[in-house]
């Protein structure tokens, strides 16, 4: 308990010296308003539904796009690193598409799919599965050769090769991918919410921006930024457990 309170102690000191800065006027409230009127905005948008039911439309579209790219993105990276035909045909889109701005998709996908779910799914899709991609593709590239060889020498078939001794020596490199694409994936939602939605926290953001309702605003723009730590820390807990056997 004593180290977490050390390790989040300057939230704490931010928040202090947030109010302090809005209420003795060294920026204008309407720029910044204090965090007290902030939380009291909150807890006005969650009593009128309007943070649930957009935070459920975002989260919908989050996990969905994010769960594809997973699951798409660890395949396609092993067997990118197991079969050399599928790796000289996939790996240069992979470096072509890697560098590319992701948000430069927004509009792509909006053409495509219009301004509903679809278009936000595909967008976090296409940019999420590349970290994922390149973590799987590392790590399985990286697998004991000595281990390899072992279980060829006892007959493994080349199936149970890759399942036993390649996905394994592949999980912390892709583990490290998947939790790259969770920032990421917040970071194309409340974009692309941000342009081209009717719904969800981006667009909420934005409408009430728009509005001058600028302590609402923030209480959304901070309900994003404990949402995406929240994720991140339960993600650390899960690949906690899950290479708990490297120990």
């Amino acid at each position: 308990m004593s180290s977490a309170l050390i390790r989040y102690a300057p939230l704490g000191l931010l928040a202090i010296a947030w109010e302090l800065i809005a209420r003795l006027g060294l920026v204008s409230s309407s720029a910044l308003p204090p965090l007290s009127k902030v939380v009291v905005s909150w807890f006005g948008l969650l009593q009128s539904g309007e943070l649930v039911t957009n935070g459920v439309a975002s989260l919908y579209r989050g996990s969905a796009g994010l769960l594809l790219a997973v699951v798409i993105g660890a395949a396609l990276g092993i067997v990118m690193a197991w079969w050399r035909p599928v790796n000289a045909l996939v790996s240069p889109l992979v470096e072509m598409f890697y560098p590319m701005p992701k948000s430069a998709l927004i509009p792509v996908t909006a053409v495509w799919l219009g301004f509903g779910d679809g278009s936000k799914i595909l967008l976090i899709f296409l940019g999420c599965m590349l970290p994922v991609t390149l973590g799987a593709f590392n790590g399985a590239r990286a697998s004991d050769r000595m281990l390899v060889w072992s279980a060829r020498s006892m007959g493994a078939s080349r199936p149970r090769m890759l399942w036993d001794v390649v996905v394994p020596s592949a999980l912390p490199e892709m583990l490290n991918g998947i939790r790259t694409a969770i920032a990421l994936a917040f970071i194309l939602l409340v974009s692309s919410e941000l342009i081209v939605a009717r719904q969800g926290l981006g667009y909420l953001i934005g409408y009430l921006g728009a509005d001058g309702a600028y302590a609402p605003m923030f209480a959304v723009v901070l309900t994003v930024a404990f949402l995406g730590f929240a994720a991140d820390r339960l993600y650390m807990q899960v690949v906690r457990r899950v290479l708990a056997w490297r120990d």
